[in-house]
């Protein structure tokens, strides 16, 4: 039987996916463009003036992170600017941070790599 390493999340390094597209707008605030692909999107485009792009606006939280997304801080690098920049509105801090790297990962927004 084969050991599991424990794996730390906090040494993940989030990088960027290279096929997103943002923008900071007036407010310093993250615009994700998502891009609406696939069949049943193209018919929603067609039939139900549904947005070929949709525009996704982050929080402050958010765009805070997003921006310090670098490919080179880990997940605790990022945790420590997170609590120099909000203190007590972050908390609980490495709670909700890893649960928005993970949904950030899951819509394939971001990666990990060691």
């Amino acid at each position: 039987m084969k050991k599991k390493k424990n794996e730390n999340y906090l040494d993940n390094i989030p990088v960027i996916n290279g096929d997103i597209c943002w923008e900071e707008d007036d407010d310093h605030l993250i615009v994700i463009k998502q891009e609406n692909k696939g069949f049943y999107s193209k018919i929603a485009q067609k039939f139900f003036d549904r947005p070929k792009v949709s525009n996704i606006h982050l929080d402050e939280f958010g765009s805070f992170v997003w921006k310090q997304i670098d490919g080179e801080k880990d997940i605790a690098e990022i945790g420590k600017s997170v609590s120099e920049e909000f203190g007590k509105d972050a908390e609980p801090l490495y709670e909700r941070l890893s649960a928005y790297m993970f949904r950030l990962r899951d819509v394939k927004y971001i990666s990990f790599r060691k």
